[in-house]
């Protein structure tokens, strides 16, 4: 009898983790069962394949295909140093990508909202993997939506994306100007981690700059952050460029002086304990990585993101 394949499709069972060969199969976010059936999820993993809104160097578009490859050498079990299995806890599923036509690019920012917002609708969260950073604010329009609330932000990030738009723009450097001027987080109760451009106006938000954070060990920074937050509702936003160039290549925009894979994991990692209602990661371009480096700090990035919400996910009231 031949060893049992293709779990992103053969998968019966949403909960627990079956182990096949990371070089074959059909490939799926961690090897979750790929379904459009929210029925019995916690957690619906899906790509956002846009890039039209960069201002560099294009290809983000590529990223959630890449780091769904990536994340097959990590789809074994217990996670190192968090100490157990998410897919034990969380009901996980691929639900695919938001279907974008690029010949109408105006209507993909109602397109992605509208997305996440039926996946929002079964009470199940989403772990958004991008495509460029602009994604971010139509998901937050849905989430804005769901919870009635101002959110609290945390970014991780090199650049600000706060720059002053009165035009409305789709652009990646500005999202996050609208989404505060629109009451759809709360600068005061948000941070901004790794920026190491400049800007002149930080809108109210606390900024932990890269010096601040190499300065620093990062369960302090972690203990800052939390403190911030507080009980708030958080969406965390994790833009790859975040990460050094040595660490992260394949990016549209990268800037050196960044956060190692290390010191992200363990940011991430002390964060346990905060109201992470939903997540995201963008920006990665595989045309320009160098050994999937860039794909595979992604994909275990986005892997730390579910083991804090699984962690939090006890609190949530949409957890199944």
């Amino acid at each position: 009898m031949t060893r049992p394949t293709d779990f992103a499709i053969t998968r019966e069972n949403l909960l627990g983790t079956d182990i096949e060969p990371t070089f074959a199969g059909v490939l799926s976010f961690l090897r979750r069962k790929y379904s459009k059936d929210l029925t019995y999820a916690d957690v619906a993993v899906t790509g956002i394949p846009y890039d039209l809104a960069l201002s560099n160097r294009a290809g983000a578009r590529m990223g959630p295909r890449s780091i769904r490859a990536a994340s097959s050498n990590l789809a074994w079990g217990r996670v190192a140093h968090w100490g157990f299995d998410p897919f034990e806890q969380l009901a996980v599923v691929d639900y695919g990508d938001c279907g974008i036509d690029t010949s109408l690019p105006e209507r993909a920012p109602e397109h992605i909202e509208q997305h996440v917002s039926h996946i929002l609708a079964q009470d199940c969260a989403s772990l958004c993997l991008g495509g460029d950073h602009f994604i971010t604010y139509p998901i937050l329009k849905a989430y804005a939506k769901k919870f009635g609330t101002a959110m609290s932000l945390i970014h991780f990030d090199a650049h600000y994306d706060t720059w002053n738009d009165s035009t409305g723009k789709i652009d990646h450097g500005t999202m996050f100007y609208h989404a505060a001027k629109e009451g759809l987080i709360e600068p005061e109760r948000s941070v901004q981690l790794g920026m190491r451009t400049s800007i002149d106006d930080t809108l109210g938000f606390h900024v932990f700059d890269n010096n601040l954070i190499h300065a620093n060990q990062p369960a302090y920074i972690a203990k800052q952050i939390k403190q911030i937050v507080g009980d708030n509702p958080c969406y965390i936003t994790f833009d790859i460029d975040c990460l050094d160039p040595a660490y992260a290549p394949g990016t549209g925009t990268p800037v050196v002086g960044g956060l190692s894979t290390y010191q992200a994991q363990q940011i991430l990692r002390a964060l346990e304990g905060i109201n992470v209602v939903g997540m995201d990661l963008v920006e990665v371009s595989p045309a320009y990585d160098t050994a999937e480096i860039t794909s595979l700090a992604a994909a275990s990035l986005a892997l730390d993101l579910l083991c804090l919400y699984a962690k939090a996910s006890h609190r949530n009231t949409h957890n199944k």
